[in-house]
């Protein structure tokens, strides 16, 4: 059991979703979702699609707490974790540091390596160098720095002859994109929730896809989750290990969740992809249905963060 959900405190709280990145439409779904579970749980709740008069929004609407449902974009990379320090309005998740740090792939692996958490190895090259040539040797995985929800990941496959075009179209974010080495194998996730370390996850892509991409992720029957994975016990606690070294690495608060790639039937690699700050709040997201295993409704997971809210975080 995770514990006793803590009491309801606060009445009125604004649910920040939409927004402009390439994750609104899952935003709007997740805040939907959060809006509807905390109006049950008797919080008054205003829903804020959140544009650029965004501070204005809040200053007339004055909520006491506000539960960031943004994804991407503005949404976890600091931006509004800076404007609602500014309004000093106690928000959920992560802070200005931990958020920018975890979006940005490149410094999140900086900063989790040290922490003895292994990462794959990886060149952050512009777009074009990336149309141009293989900068590694494939397999590897294109993506880019700081998107996230899968958004714009190529895989380029052992024997390819050149980097597909389709990298022109979805990893056209940004200038740079990050070429990683692909590691094959089985895909787990962990979670952070305040002080509760989470069971791990094993997510099974269906209908032949290759990863966990964008439709696994959010679409009905998109994948099967085995929760509790079965992994020997060493490997199921090195994953519950290295969640929590890079939620600590990174400084992160509230609700985060940690990827992996197991590379079980070859190297026996253990590879954590990135920690999400930002984790989906939808009917087929990960973070809800560990707490349901731990003994939680999904209005007591959310009604724990907004109790958990706050500035400086």
């Amino acid at each position: 059991m995770i514990g006793q959900a803590p009491p309801r405190t606060h009445d009125h709280v604004a649910v920040l979703m939409g927004g402009w990145s390439a994750e609104r439409e899952i935003s709007l779904s997740s805040g939907k979702a959060v809006a509807a579970a905390l109006e049950g749980e008797g919080y008054r709740v205003s829903m804020i699609d959140v544009d650029r008069d965004v501070a204005a929004r809040l200053a007339r609407a004055k909520p006491e707490v506000c539960f960031n449902a943004l994804h991407g974009r503005f949404g976890e990379d600091g931006c509004i974790q800076g404007v609602l320090e500014c309004l000093a309005i106690p928000y959920t998740h992560s802070g200005v540091l931990a958020s920018s740090l975890a979006m940005h792939k490149e410094r999140a692996k900086d900063v989790m390596r040290p922490a003895g958490v292994p990462v794959a190895d990886a060149a952050v090259v512009t777009r074009e160098e990336a149309l141009t040539r293989h900068v590694i040797a494939p397999p590897y995985v294109v993506k880019p720095v700081a998107e996230g929800s899968s958004v714009g990941v190529v895989i380029v496959s052992k024997g390819a002859n050149g980097p597909p075009k389709l990298i022109a179209e979805g990893g056209g974010f940004e200038e740079f994109v990050m070429v990683e080495r692909y590691i094959p194998g089985r895909e787990l996730t962990c979670a952070v929730i305040g002080d509760f370390i989470t069971e791990v996850i094993e997510i099974v892509p269906l209908k032949g896809l290759a990863f966990y991409d964008y439709e696994a992720k959010y679409a009905p029957g998109g994948s099967q989750h085995v929760l509790p994975a079965i992994l020997s016990p060493d490997v199921y606690e090195l994953v519950r290990k290295y969640t929590v070294n890079a939620y600590t690495a990174l400084g992160c608060r509230g609700v985060a969740r940690a990827d992996f790639r197991f590379d079980e039937a070859g190297t026996g690699d253990l590879i954590c992809l990135e920690i999400n700050t930002q984790p989906g709040m939808t009917e087929t997201s990960l973070v809800p249905e560990m707490a349901a295993y731990a003994g939680w409704s999904f209005g007591e997971l959310v009604r724990w963060m907004v109790e958990d809210a706050s500035c400086d975080r």
